[in-house]
């Protein structure tokens, strides 16, 4: 039972329309191999909790797909939701903060309310970075006061995991749950997914709404899909999707978003796509575990030999430049002392002042690695308004899109840009523009490797055509060897 062979959404689709399982046994297949893996055995300390009401929800769709057949593109799949996602349920949103462990919201958040509209089981939060990584320069990734440290399952401890929705991708590469929900301020989606041989798709700023997460930064925040293949990341992204009256930045969308992503899924993909290829000349990266020369020329050859028109040594010189950090921490200030203002009177913070004192109090508890950056975010005034913040903002527009992004794409026609690994994942992040990061084998010590493409705004259906041409050429993605000894122990 506790093997359930990384099940897709089509096929657990096929296995209720047949009457070989029920929701109800698919989530006590999950609960199980969570108990196993994830708290026990390995102890990948993914899941943060889990939801009380999961087996009565998916008894309840059951009972409806019994009398009224499937009612909705996630009808009875279990989907797990990064800790700093609000449920209006009997499970808590605390970023992974213990200051927040009792913290309930009053609503769901709009995605969760587009994802139970389309039957999705809520099957529990993911651990994570502690609040996305805001709160000191030297906590490990995946690392919470909650949740404690977040374990690859591709490797030991000394693995690294990525961060912030360390989580939700070692849950999903671990076949926890089939989706999950992640978010990202810059390169929290990509990194884990890169890091746990999974597919993560970090869409424009503004294609999914904010509304009940958890804040870091009003210019770059976004959630996005992670999956362990591109059809059912594709798929969970057009539910994701969607317009909210409460959320402006979503408002740009309503003539730009496509929501039938899988009319890009198409096995000829890549055949007469035009692909510019970035080369890394940081020499850290070059020579750090994060980069493999050979798999990364393997995934040039295979654009190549599935006929894509590959643009090779793509010059974007703000990739790497010296961006400033000034953007990042004064929306951090701000949003977040505006979330913890909205916090009910009950709650033991309501600022980022309470939020470092309450710490201090707890320290052997909360304050592991310290809380610099709380420290910095706290001390400033009127944040939004500090002309360093004005000019930075700025600046970020012009190098990621007019001189970056924009200007590469443009100039050579591009229908995306291939970056190694995640290292493109700050300019795209500065630009708000959409990336899928996709597996792209293993190094000789076991490590996973993987790419990411990157494109214009709104152009992910073009990037799921893309990441799926890929991805059916090469089928490189291969379960955790941490499972796979478990179960076949």
């Amino acid at each position: 039972m506790s093997n359930s062979n990384d099940l897709s959404i089509e096929q657990i689709h096929f296995l209720y329309d047949k009457n070989q399982l029920t929701a109800k046994q698919l989530i006590s297949m999950y609960l199980e191999r969570i108990a196993l893996f994830d708290q026990a055995g390995p102890t990948l300390r993914s899941i943060i909790e889990i939801n009380p009401d999961a087996l009565f929800i998916a008894e309840a769709l059951d009972q409806e797909r019994n009398h009224y057949g499937r009612t909705g593109s996630l009808h009875g799949i279990p989907i797990l939701l990064k800790d700093n996602i609000e449920t209006k349920d009997f499970m808590h949103t605390s970023a992974g903060s213990i200051a927040l462990e009792h913290h309930r919201a009053t609503i769901d958040a709009h995605l969760v309310t587009k994802l139970r509209e389309e039957g999705a089981i809520i099957l529990g939060k993911t651990n994570m970075t502690e609040f996305a990584n805001g709160m000191s320069s030297t906590m490990w990734a995946g690392y919470s006061s909650r949740g404690g440290q977040v374990r690859n399952p591709y490797g030991d401890e000394s693995l690294f995991v990525g961060g912030s929705s360390s989580g939700s991708g070692v849950a999903v590469a671990a076949d926890f749950a089939p989706l999950a929900v992640g978010t990202e301020t810059n390169g929290s989606i990509l990194s884990p997914s890169i890091q746990n041989s999974v597919v993560g798709i970090k869409p424009t700023v503004g294609l999914i709404s904010r509304t009940g997460i958890i804040p870091f930064s009003y210019s770059q925040d976004t959630a996005g899909p992670m999956a362990r293949t591109v059809t059912d990341a594709a798929i969970l992204l057009g539910v994701l999707a969607g317009v909210d009256e409460r959320d402006a930045a979503t408002l740009t969308t309503k003539h730009a978003k496509t929501d039938n992503y899988l009319s890009f899924l198409s096995e000829a993909g890549l055949k007469g796509a035009r692909i510019g290829v970035y080369r890394a000349n940081n020499q850290s990266f070059l020579e750090s575990a994060e980069y493999d020369a050979s798999l990364f020329e393997d995934v040039v050859s295979t654009l190549k030999n599935e006929g894509a028109i590959v643009i090779d040594h793509l010059a974007i010189p703000s990739v790497e430049r010296d961006w400033k950090t000034d953007v990042l921490t004064h929306e951090f200030a701000h949003s977040m002392n505006h979330f913890f203002m909205g916090l009910p009177a009950h709650a033991p913070v309501h600022s980022l002042s309470e939020l470092i004192e309450f710490n201090k109090v707890n320290e052997k508890k909360a304050l592991k690695y310290g809380q610099d950056r709380l420290e910095k975010a706290a001390a400033l005034t009127n944040p939004m308004t500090a002309s360093s913040y004005i000019v930075a903002r700025l600046d970020d527009l012009t190098f990621a899109r007019e001189n970056g992004l924009d200007a590469a794409l443009q100039q050579n026609e591009l229908d995306a840009i291939l970056f190694p690994a995640y290292i493109g994942s700050t300019i795209s992040a500065k630009a708000g523009y959409p990336s899928i990061a996709v597996p792209a084998g293993y190094t000789k010590s076991g490590r996973p490797f993987g790419v990411t493409f990157a494109g214009g705004a709104y152009k992910e259906g073009q990037l799921i055509k893309i990441a799926y041409g890929y991805e059916q050429a090469t089928r490189l993605r291969k379960r955790p060897p941490v499972i796979e000894k478990e179960i076949n122990a």
